[in-house]
């Protein structure tokens, strides 16, 4: 009898010691070691098994049409982890940037095993202008939280060199009259482009399905292009990549392995077959030099799909 009521007595104590391991299961994930990689002190949300961390941006004072921003009011990076499916972990976040941050901190992000899926705005009339770049991965805790906190390290680097952000790109100015060389580029790039006052663009069509229904192409807006300025020494290139879900990270590391800036990563369209991305990007430097650093992206992307209009075969 004594045993029997030692045992019923323990019962309830090992009933709530099992639901609590359920919890912290449930969670899936060392929040200390997050604590300690990401260098924040994460919040447990135990009805969603979600730790998040977050980066307050108190470093730079923002104004959004003349009043003075709050971290509180969507200038705080966070990254939220939680127990994987196909990985041990997975993160999700959104960083907030200003302009000269973006790039070092996308390749900081894709070097170290992130993937980027989105970079836009949130303000009009900010000052200076903020941008949000959209983070995730999946597989181990201590190479994701590794990752967030090199995004942020990044950040700290720049602005330590430099507290208040750059209002433009490095490197001499474009002249105002251009003179591009089509050709060259047309060799590099392998498609037709066309001249304008020295100018020079190259359009590469894509098919999709709205609705599943109408083929739409290269003239409804499913293209890539680049648009060249100023002269074959010192250019300018900007333009858009259309990509599919699979190819974007892809892309993106190729374009940052070539210097090519990104500035908006975002979709068109809405119900189209295959899904569509947009990346819009700028470049400075050498023309022939800028068309390398695109071919290099084309070349990441399904070729078979990307050859509508073209003069020969992208290799």
């Amino acid at each position: 009898m004594k045993t029997r009521f030692s045992v019923l007595t323990l019962f309830p104590l090992l009933a709530l010691s099992a639901a609590t391991l359920a919890d912290t299961n449930d969670a899936g994930i060392d929040t200390k070691k997050i604590d300690e990689l990401t260098g924040a002190k994460g919040v447990l949300i135990p009805e969603e098994g979600v730790f998040k961390v977050s980066f307050p941006r108190t470093d730079v004072k923002v104004s959004v049409d003349g009043w003075a921003m709050k971290p509180f009011m969507g200038l705080t990076s966070w990254a939220a982890f939680k127990r994987g499916k196909k990985g041990p972990a997975m993160v999700m976040g959104d960083l907030v940037l200003f302009e000269d941050e973006v790039n070092p901190v996308m390749s900081a992000a894709l070097d170290n095993g992130l993937g980027v899926t989105a970079l836009h705005n949130h303000f009009f009339y900010d000052s200076p202008k903020v941008f949000f770049m959209h983070i995730g991965g999946e597989g181990n805790l201590e190479t994701l939280a590794k990752a967030v906190r090199a995004t942020q390290d990044k950040i700290k680097e720049i602005r330590s060199a430099s507290p208040q952000p750059a209002k433009g790109f490095q490197g001499s100015p474009v002249s105002e009259e251009s003179s591009i060389d089509g050709k060259a580029i047309e060799e590099v790039l392998g498609t037709r482009g066309q001249a304008n006052n020295g100018m020079f663009k190259v359009v590469i069509g894509r098919k999709a399905r709205m609705h599943g229904r109408d083929e739409v192409g290269k003239e409804m807006g499913v293209n890539t292009w680049a648009a060249f300025a100023g002269s074959n020494e010192n250019a300018f290139v900007d333009g858009d990549f259309a990509v599919l879900e699979s190819e974007l990270q892809s892309v993106l590391k190729a374009l940052r392995a070539s210097s090519l800036n990104l500035v908006a990563i975002h979709h068109h369209m809405t119900h189209e077959q295959p899904r569509i991305i947009f990346l819009h990007y700028w470049g400075k430097g050498p023309a022939t030099q800028l068309a390398q650093g695109l071919r290099r992206g084309l070349d990441q992307t399904g070729k078979s799909k990307m050859n509508h209009g073209m003069r020969g075969p992208i290799n």
